[in-house]
């Protein structure tokens, strides 16, 4: 691959891959904003408590189709069309199987998760019907990220990303409908949200219609070691999202005790628009991700090292543009989510707005170096990454600074963590890159071969 090759598959899959996940990202910022205008306040709140399971279904889909896509990715390269249909077979079972697990709950208990979540009276209908609908239909939404994520390591990121921006656009359309001329209130939202996935999966079926389609489901016996591959993989985009999940969590709780009901509509917009960000940082570890798994498979070095460079410096400028965004429109970006024009919203939510975001380049870094590491068949360290930014580091900290500082530690302990994680991550990266030197090896653990002298 060519220095500008290298470049253009780059700006290809990653800003394909970026929109895509803008597009994916906006299906519950979509609710945000029509559930602040229609319902007010506190259906934004019933909003946000409910969201974290929403993180528990995208996590899942997204650890079965990324842990999968990998594997596929390297197999494809090889030409084993056995192996990649394999590998797609088994990646389906995992994902019909979790999707019993979330429709089993969503069908008989989600009164109980509701509680747990610490909905109150005010809010508590309002909650139990978003997760219940929500998770009734997490079928849709695992077997959409499967099959995104096949599509795109099997050359087609146009498809993937039309798919994912024509799901999206549904959504938006569909919320605006079923809420306000269908007056569907909460249950509109959600059914919208629901819906999106089913025509993402339709625009792509026209993939499994070539001749050129590189997997189809096969029968082929159970292999515990590739269930288990897929999922180690795919661990880290699970651990970012269910990460994303138990945070918001504590953070409702924490937020809750500090301004009540208020302080839980703040973090939604906070929360939901963070999701756009990460969004972003994600789709372009996406898109790199074949890129960098082709290169390792093909053992070329140089065109992996550059790809890696590339996206380190595209998150940087993005994370700069993103926060002055950010920081200077917060009034009227909270003002679009604020439509009862609560002041007491509208001031915790600039605050929040400009100062939670402080993490942007950190967190872009972080979850490049995850998708850097299981791109090159060494996903321990990205495990480790997903778990510190996701619980070790980030639960203590937002209770200790939320004690030591109230609202405002609770808004800085985001970017805290990431700023501490990304310090980490350079530590991994250093050292594998000497344990791998010591050993013979160059940066990506493939053996170093000297130039033939001319």
């Amino acid at each position: 691959m060519t220095k500008s090759n290298c470049f253009q598959d780059f700006l290809k899959y990653s800003s394909l891959n970026v929109l895509g996940m803008i597009g994916l990202s906006c299906y519950i910022l979509a609710d945000t904003f029509f559930v602040s205008q229609g319902i007010g306040m506190n259906g934004l709140a019933a909003l946000n408590l409910a969201i974290p399971i929403y993180s528990f279904i995208h996590g899942s889909g997204l650890m079965i189709g990324m842990g999968g896509g990998i594997k596929y990715s390297i197999a494809r390269h090889h030409g084993d069309r056995k192996a990649t249909d394999r590998i797609f077979t088994h990646a389906f079972c995992l994902a019909a199987l979790f999707s019993l697990f979330f429709a089993a709950a969503g069908l008989f208990f989600s009164d109980g998760i509701v509680s747990l979540l610490g909905a109150d009276e005010e809010v508590f209908a309002m909650t139990e019907t978003y997760l219940r609908v929500i998770l009734l239909f997490s079928p849709a939404f695992l077997l959409n990220n499967l099959l995104l994520c096949f599509v795109r390591n099997d050359g087609a990121p146009q498809l993937s990303m039309a798919a994912m921006i024509g799901g999206s656009l549904s959504n938006v359309v569909l919320d605006y409908v079923f809420i306000f001329p269908c007056q569907m209130g909460i249950f509109g939202a959600v059914f919208a949200t629901g819906l999106a996935p089913l025509i993402s999966i339709l625009i792509l079926s026209p993939h499994f219609l070539r001749k050129q389609n590189g997997f189809r489901l096969s029968r082929c016996r159970p292999e515990k070691g590739l269930f288990a591959g897929i999922l180690s993989n795919g661990v880290p985009s699970l651990i970012t999202e269910l990460s994303s999940g138990v945070v918001m969590i504590a953070f409702n709780a924490i937020l809750y005790s500090l301004q009540g009901n208020t302080g839980v509509a703040a973090y939604g917009i906070v929360a939901n628009l963070s999701l756009v960000v990460l969004a972003i940082f994600t789709g372009i570890g996406q898109g790199i991700q074949p890129l960098l798994s082709s290169n390792f498979g093909a053992g070329n070095r140089k065109d992996f090292e550059k790809i890696f460079r590339y996206a380190l410096v595209s998150m940087l400028i993005l994370s700069g543009i993103l926060y002055a965004g950010l920081f200077f429109g917060a009034s009227p970006i909270a003002s679009l989510f604020n439509s009862e024009k609560n002041e007491a919203l509208q001031r915790l939510a600039v605050r929040g707005l400009k100062l939670y975001f402080i993490a942007c380049p950190f967190a872009g870094f972080n979850i490049l170096l995850s998708v850097y590491f299981t791109s090159a068949d060494s996903p321990r360290p990205a495990h480790v990454l997903s778990l510190l930014r996701g619980f070790a580091v980030i639960l203590p900290t937002v209770f200790l600074l939320s004690y030591a500082a109230g609202t405002t530690g609770v808004w800085c302990s985001f970017p805290v963590t990431e700023c501490l994680v990304a310090a980490a991550g350079l530590l991994f990266l250093r050292a594998s890159e000497r344990r791998k030197k010591a050993k013979g090896l160059d940066t990506q653990g493939l053996e170093i071969k000297k130039d033939p002298k001319p």
